[in-house]
């Protein structure tokens, strides 16, 4: 019923996902309009809000700010047109020599792969066209046939001033007006009335949700409007240093490769390099040698070096919450689906879609694919490693994990990593997700792992000890194999050279225990197991030892036992059976120890 129910469900995403795009796609005319204008109030809003702050009342605050940004795309329109009438009414200027280079690339030797193709090619065209009978064997298309018996059709006009053609004419001209001017109504419509539709939209999604919409708008609103913000200020930057410098190597339009170079920005990666083609080739055209597309080139490295390693980082700081491969991914596909706008529309909407993710439960797959989040802990990747028999990346994951806090302890870094792979090493086993033979090879991994790292003891274990009495410790594991392990974490993470630490394996008996115990003369013991599981074992171990050694110092050590109501139930029993300490962490019991070396234990 499950299995049925979850294939149903993911039936119904994928049809939904379907409908959806197929929306998009339909409604386009629709939905980029309103897109646009959602985006410009999300760049707007800040200037707005600045605006009324500086007691300037909001209806006059809007009319300004568009102002502003309607007359900034109008003047860059206008200039951008200006400068491309005039690269083109130069085109004269550079004609001859770009006949010359033509003939340059035409003229040379036919000795190439592609033009030894193109002979033969049309070697074997001229063959089938020359020979009458080839022609002949040849089949009659049939609409050629048709073709035959085909009469001519008079078309008759009705007139020079069809409406058909006046739309035709004036009917492409109108759409790009009307779209503008439905945006200009709906920004300056947002942004006077933006309380009221977050209310709304509050309200539809319902009040009962009203703590993770509120969180969910602030997450957006803040991420966008900043990111918008930066955006848009580092590509009118970029421009500039584009326009500048091209003027200053001597070529021609830097004004119009500017302006392209702070639209082509959006394009995450490409978009630079994409600007720089076209100065490029006009310097190639307009200069006899390759010195000045050299310089180009040069001068677009040295301004992308820049602007992704010191102004990008200083401007975006934590970033927008989007992985930069999955970014790439959306540009394509929203650049697919509603073209140029698309390109624009890109960033904006993969951060809304994010955010949804985040907050929405059944979406929480696109953070995963989407968002910049680890799609892993750090305990899940090495418990990963372990099962793919990667030792190395695994052992690399310890050394991480120490590395990059140096107060971490060798302890702290094993409960982190190694201790939940245990745990779920022995909790998948129960589900039957892995058997008995990969929870073997996952320990023995895990033992190569282990036997890498540096244990502080047996570094210190040829110094002159000066005590006069070491407390003797003697682990034990409770059950099995996994406890064995974790048996050796312990000893691992032991550096108090006040200690003389003993461990058994978990194959002898009970009985054997006890005669090692007596043999060691042991101040301490340890009883380690790793949870779920063990806790009988645990039990029987505790009774054995304090009905034998009533004095001795029993801590039971419960690793991975996280739940409360368990823990509680864990405490309660080993305390009875005469445990002297529970602690559920090799940390804990690291200190726990210590502490007990303080202690008159005779």
């Amino acid at each position: 019923m499950n299995k049925n129910q979850c294939i149903t469900n993911n039936v119904s995403m994928l049809i939904a996902l379907a409908l959806v795009l197929g929306f998009l796609y339909w409604a386009r005319v629709i939905i980029i309009p309103v897109a646009l204008s959602i985006l410009l109030t999300f760049l707007l809003s800040p200037i707005v809000t600045w605006l009324q702050q500086h007691g300037i009342a909001r209806v006059v605050a809007v009319t300004l700010a568009s102002s502003l940004a309607l007359s900034s795309i109008v003047g860059a329109m206008w200039g951008i047109t200006n400068q491309m009438g005039s690269l083109l009414d130069a085109y004269p200027q550079y004609e001859n020599n770009i006949l010359s280079k033509i003939n340059q690339l035409t003229e040379r030797e036919r000795d190439g792969l592609l033009d030894k193709l193109q002979a033969v090619t049309e070697r074997i065209t001229e063959q089938l066209t020359d020979n009458p009978a080839i022609e002949d064997s040849l089949p009659i298309p049939t609409d050629k046939k048709e073709k035959i018996d085909a009469q001519p059709v008079r078309i008759v006009n009705d007139g020079p001033f069809q409406l058909s053609q006046l739309w035709s004419l004036f009917g492409p001209m109108l759409e790009p007006l009307a779209n503008a001017g439905l945006i200009i109504v709906l920004v300056c419509f947002m942004l006077l009335n933006r309380e009221d539709l977050r209310d709304r939209v509050i309200s539809l999604i319902g009040v009962e949700q009203i703590a993770h919409t509120t969180r969910a708008f602030e997450d957006a609103g803040e991420r966008v409007s900043r990111y918008l913000l930066m955006q848009l200020l580092i590509n009118v930057g970029y421009g500039i240093a584009v326009a500048l410098g091209l003027w200053l190597i001597g070529v021609p339009y830097a004004a119009l490769w500017g302006f392209f170079g702070a639209l082509l920005r959006y394009i995450p990666y490409l978009g630079p390099w994409l600007t720089a083609i076209l100065p490029i080739m006009l310097s190639l055209l307009i200069s006899p040698d390759w010195s000045l597309a050299i310089m180009v080139l040069a001068m677009f490295c040295v301004l992308e070096l820049i602007t992704n390693m010191i102004i990008e980082p200083m401007l975006y700081g934590r970033g927008i919450g989007v992985s930069q491969a999955a970014l790439l991914v959306c540009v394509a596909f929203w650049t697919w689906l509603w073209g140029p706008i698309g390109l624009i529309l890109a960033s904006p909407l993969t951060v809304c879609i994010v955010v949804l993710g985040r907050y929405v439960p059944y979406l929480s797959f696109l953070d995963t694919l989407l968002g910049d989040r680890p799609a892993l802990s750090v305990g899940q990747r090495f418990y990963q490693r372990l099962l793919a028999d990667d030792v190395d990346e695994a052992t690399g994951l310890v050394e991480q994990e120490l590395s990059s806090n140096t107060d971490k302890t060798l302890a702290q870094a094993f409960d982190d990593l190694a201790i939940p792979a245990l745990l779920q090493a022995r909790i998948d086993l129960r589900q039957g997700k892995i058997d008995g033979e990969e929870q073997r090879e996952l320990i023995e991994n895990l033992r190569t792992v282990l036997a890498e790292q540096i244990n502080e003891a047996e570094a210190q274990e040829h110094k002159e000890q000066a005590q006069t009495e070491r407390k003797i410790i003697l682990a034990i594991p409770a059950r099995d194999s996994t406890d064995e392990l974790a048996v050796t974490m312990l000893g691992k993470s032991i550096h108090n050279e006040d200690f003389e630490w003993h461990e058994i394996t978990s194959l002898g008996l009970a009985t054997e225990m006890l005669t090692r115990i007596e043999q060691i003369k042991a101040n301490i013991i340890v009883i380690v197991s790793v949870y779920p599981g063990s806790l009988a074992h645990t039990v029987y171990l505790c009774k054995r030892v304090r009905a034998r050694f009533p004095e001795i110092i029993i801590v039971a050590s419960r690793l991975g036992l996280d739940d409360s109501e368990s823990a509680k139930s864990n405490f309660d029993k080993l305390q009875a059976v005469g445990a002297n300490r529970i602690v559920y962490t090799l940390q804990e019991t690291v200190t726990e120890l210590d502490k007990l070396d303080l202690l008159d234990l005779n």
